[in-house]
């Protein structure tokens, strides 16, 4: 799972890959509906890559929820962001038994469940066991 060029844009539903930039503005692609944009300064641009979850040890990386997530739903979809904010706490706690629930709202719950369904739909999330075990399969038939 590369995360590399997917950028959440505030006030801007969804999530956008990076296919170009000018001098003024960084074109993006919508996931949703393929729609190239510019987006100038201006806007408040997020790399996934950059995002990550407080926890009471350490801040974990976006990546590494989204795999956790992966690996708990074998691959599937994760709950639904319109879930009520106990049921999204209670997931979260299933996936990341210690994220820090005081700095963690229900809000940014809503967007990593939101953001991992959208991934999901659009065939980017892997699990790292599907990977590993492609790359054993042809060594096998041997």
């Amino acid at each position: 799972m590369d995360l590399k060029d997917l950028l959440a844009i505030t006030g801007k539903p969804g999530l956008y890959k990076t296919v170009g930039q000018n001098k003024s503005s960084l074109i993006v692609e919508s996931l949703t509906d393929g729609k190239k944009t510019p987006v100038y300064s201006a806007n408040k641009i997020s790399a996934l890559e950059d995002i990550s979850v407080y926890t009471y040890e350490e801040d974990i990386p976006l990546k590494k929820v989204f795999t956790l997530i992966a690996e708990k739903e074998n691959g599937g979809k994760a709950i639904t962001a319109k879930a009520s904010s106990e049921e999204l706490k209670s997931y979260m706690r299933e996936v990341l038994p210690d994220f820090d629930q005081e700095r963690v709202y229900t809000s940014d719950l809503k967007k990593i469940f939101n953001w991992y369904n959208n991934l999901h739909e659009h065939g980017l999330i892997i699990l790292g066991a599907e990977v590993a075990s492609e790359e054993v399969s042809p060594e096998e038939e041997e």
